[in-house]
């Protein structure tokens, strides 16, 4: 995967009703140490990093490259969304599309707040770059990633068997201009 291309980054924080997303800043990295060794955030994503080896390597600012949004709620780190250019992928339809990817806290699981903020940040990129069409890929047992899919408007381009699992690949087509 790589950066988005040609966008100003990072762009103004977006608001939302709820939540700010926004460029990650140095103040996130305890959050973010959370959600890469939470075994619930990656039931469906081969399994947690050791905390003790995030500690040693996540950078001081982690995330910051263009495409990453902290989602923050009332001051705090509670997701990440990733929008990159699939650069290589399982799939080669997805490939040179832009990757919609996210990780939420459990403890903001449920409240729609993975909706709320996964459709900012495809607002901004429709605004960025009109036109692009945007993959997202989640295993098929992942139940509750399926139905956020249907709800940003992903509609089922193929499935494919990867990483020991089905995997469902879903394409949002560009907004008509």
């Amino acid at each position: 995967m790589m950066d988005l291309g040609p966008v100003v980054w990072p762009p103004p924080p977006i608001s939302t009703e709820r939540l700010v997303l926004r460029e990650p800043e140095a103040r996130d990295r305890a959050a973010f140490i959370e959600l890469y060794a939470s075994p619930e955030v990656h039931t469906y994503l081969g399994g947690p990093r050791p905390r003790d080896e995030l500690e040693r390597e996540m950078p001081e600012v982690p995330g910051r490259r263009s495409g990453s949004f902290v989602v923050d709620l009332d001051g705090t780190m509670i997701g990440h969304i990733m929008l990159r250019r699939a650069t290589e992928h399982r799939s080669p339809s997805a490939v040179g599309k832009v990757d919609l990817g996210y990780l939420f806290l459990p403890r903001a699981w449920g409240f729609g707040y993975a909706a709320e903020a996964c459709a900012a940040a495809l607002g901004w990129l429709e605004g960025a770059l009109p036109g692009e069409p945007v993959v997202l890929t989640t295993q098929t047992a992942n139940a509750g990633s399926m139905r956020l899919a249907a709800k940003l408007g992903f509609t089922e381009a193929e499935r494919f068997r990867a990483w020991d699992a089905d995997q469902w690949l879903g394409l949002r087509a560009p907004f008509p201009g």
